[in-house]
């Protein structure tokens, strides 16, 4: 007979990462069952728009809707939603530092609202504070230049959005 090695554990090459917290399952937050969120940063002229998807939490900007109508503003995102088939929406609320409601917050407010109605699926408010900074200052890291930024940074700063509410567990209340 053969004898038995007693087995001894290899320690793993990398530390282990510690107990991520409980994530609502996307089914939880967004009853069509879609794990991809479209999210928004809502500007009077221009709103930028990012996807991304809550079972890997990675967002990237995707356009810039370019119109201050709404029949314009409205059938971009209507061709986006039939697209990407989301499953929810992020939208971006402007706060002051303080935390405080900005000018554009109602607006913001509004616009969400519309959307939900419009498109049927849960729509969430996420603080948007120093997004737009995040962005530009992401943007310029990546070598990309300011006259090119700007015309996709809001793009850029729905991603930030949408990130800060993966990183937020993705599990805040919906605050319409």
């Amino acid at each position: 007979m053969s004898e038995k090695k007693p087995q001894t554990k290899v320690p793993p090459a990398y530390p282990l990462s510690p107990p991520k917290k409980e994530v609502p399952s996307a089914s939880r937050l967004f009853p069509s069952g879609s794990t991809t969120v479209l999210a928004f940063d809502f500007g009077e002229k221009r709103i930028g728009v990012a996807v991304g998807d809550t079972t890997v939490r990675i967002a990237h900007p995707l356009t810039v809707i370019e119109a201050e109508d709404n029949a314009t503003r409205f059938a971009a995102i209507q061709a986006l939603v039939d697209e990407w088939r989301p499953g929810g929406l992020v939208i971006g609320l402007p706060m002051h530092q303080d935390g405080t409601e900005h000018a554009v917050s109602r607006l913001a407010r509004r616009f969400a609202n519309r959307l939900e109605g419009r498109f049927r699926v849960p729509v969430l408010l996420v603080d948007e504070r120093l997004t737009s900074a995040a962005a530009q200052a992401r943007l310029a890291e990546s070598g990309v230049r300011a006259k090119k930024a700007r015309g996709i940074l809001d793009a850029a700063a729905a991603r930030e959005i949408l990130e800060a509410w993966f990183e937020s567990d993705g599990a805040r209340d919906r605050v319409l």
